[in-house]
């Protein structure tokens, strides 16, 4: 089935009810020291994203019956959270007497995207592994990250019309 079927089929299975979530979940902010902006518009997944002067076309990848010629949201995501665990532990090594070790260390992001079990649409899936740390380290680098945080145990998401 294509994804633009598989999304309609979705979407169709969507009531009003069903898009009302909880209003507090575990991870709540106290204050805002950095928002990022983005916008999206044009053809959704085959559109365009802008952030900050970053300018980005995006594109279905063949794996999904599109083009492939463009980046998607998992990509982005991966990115996101790479790039946050690995500050994360580079944050805590200090502490842990570990900076040494930190300083080389990779992470590696994969993000899934296929259908959820037991709702309709579409879910995500994350592997993170990180090369040259010890497991003590990568323990409380993924404590400590935001993004872990938030796949961990959820997050405030508010959704209005602009």
């Amino acid at each position: 089935m294509s994804f633009a079927r598989t999304t309609l089929k979705a979407s169709r299975a969507f009531t009003s009810a069903s898009l009302r979530t909880r209003s507090r979940t575990l991870v709540t902010l106290k204050d805002h020291k950095y928002t990022a902006q983005a916008v999206a518009q044009g053809a959704g997944r085959n559109g365009e994203v802008t952030s900050n002067g970053l300018d980005l076309k995006l594109a279905l990848p063949k794996e999904m019956g599109g083009t492939g010629q463009g980046q998607n949201p998992e990509q982005l995501f991966a990115m996101g959270y790479s790039a946050c665990l690995l500050g994360a532990i580079q944050a805590v090594a200090k502490n842990l007497g570990k900076a040494d070790m930190a300083k080389n260390a990779k992470v590696h992001a994969s993000v899934h995207i296929g259908e959820p079990e037991g709702m309709p649409g579409f879910g995500i899936a994350v592997d993170m592994k990180v090369e040259g740390i010890d497991e003590e380290l990568l323990k409380a680098g993924h404590e400590f990250c935001p993004y872990s945080r938030l796949m961990r145990n959820g997050g405030v998401v508010n959704v209005s019309l602009a």
